[in-house]
């Protein structure tokens, strides 16, 4: 799979909000500046030939869809960080996220709860 720019993940995002959309619909999601219309149109044809989008075809338009989840593209991104920049290990990589951000004792209570009922799932599939 290959790598997002700046600019194609900022149209998946709208395109997975969406689901389907028409260009003028991306173009709509943007904040004030809005990109031209043309630049906008650029980076959905270039991510139509890298194959995260897909189109239907009515008239003289094209409703576009994601052909990739949000979730496999981030799965597979975070895959690749933690694979890059922290010698594969998840937990160097939670370390290093916990200690160079400012988490509340909330958010890190919920991340624990998280990890506990990970926990269990995983001792009950394997018992």
């Amino acid at each position: 799979m290959n790598e997002l720019t700046k600019a194609e993940e900022q149209v998946m995002k709208y395109a997975w909000k969406l689901e389907k959309a028409f260009l003028k619909d991306i173009v709509a999601e943007f904040p004030e500046p809005k990109p031209a219309y043309t630049t906008i149109s650029t980076v959905v044809r270039v991510l139509v030939k890298k194959e995260f989008l897909k189109f239907e075809t009515f008239g003289k338009v094209r409703q576009y869809y994601p052909r990739i989840s949000k979730d496999t593209y981030f799965k597979k991104h975070m895959k690749d960080v933690i694979g890059n920049f922290f010698s594969g290990s998840a937990s160097k990589f939670a370390l290093f996220f916990t200690n160079n951000e400012d988490l509340n004792l909330t958010e890190l209570e919920k991340m624990k709860g998280m990890l506990e009922s990970k926990i269990e799932k995983l001792k009950a599939k394997n018992e």
